[in-house]
């Protein structure tokens, strides 16, 4: 398995919403965006729970 690429998410989280707000695109592909946006900002936010908890170690 791929290791989780934050910057790489985030990277595709922003052409994804930059397709959904493009006029051109159809409602099947927004359906699309939508869902894999959902899967990637749930990683994001479990990446940046284990960072905030490995921040917390160091701290103590």
């Amino acid at each position: 398995m791929e290791e989780f690429n934050y910057a790489k998410a985030v990277e595709e989280l922003e052409e994804m919403a930059a397709k959904v707000e493009d006029p051109a695109t159809g409602i099947e592909d927004i359906d699309k965006y939508m869902k894999r946006s959902a899967v990637l900002i749930e990683a994001c936010r479990a990446y940046l729970r284990g960072a905030r908890g490995k921040l917390e170690e160091f701290d103590k």
